[in-house]
């Protein structure tokens, strides 16, 4: 079996950011190829599975419930399975990252704002200036 599928099939609507669920595909992994711009990432979540990143440029600093780091081109971090975590793009560059789920699907659970902020896995919201 061969398949390929072209990222422009893959990009969420109205994102630089592209979704490859496995199971689609035959595969047994899943991922998002992040492009965000400096201060965009996601909020707080969850998974019932492994999450591994590998950051290709910019830089992202992860915040998870064991604590938080900044990963930069060519790092590789994990998160393990339920481990609540969240990370943003900083500095000047746009951070263009794989973000490989141990699942042909991806699951994902946000967590509730209050929830985030006590596990110091938040974010503060961007001003807007």
């Amino acid at each position: 079996m061969l398949i390929v599928a072209k990222e422009a099939d893959l990009r969420i609507p109205g994102s630089r950011t592209a979704r490859f669920e496995g199971a689609a595909y035959g595969s047994g992994v899943s991922f998002f190829h992040v492009e965000n711009a400096p201060g965009k990432g996601p909020d707080a979540h969850v998974h019932p599975y492994s999450e591994t990143w590998v950051v290709l440029a910019g830089t992202a600093h992860i915040r998870t419930a064991d604590g938080e780091t900044y990963g930069e081109p060519g790092d590789v971090v994990v998160v393990g399975p339920g481990t609540p975590h969240a990370f943003r793009a900083v500095g000047p560059q746009t951070l263009r990252m794989l973000c490989i789920h141990a699942s042909p699907r991806i699951e994902q659970e946000f967590l509730e704002d209050a929830r985030a902020a006590e596990l110091a896995v938040a974010f503060e919201p961007e001003s807007v200036g």
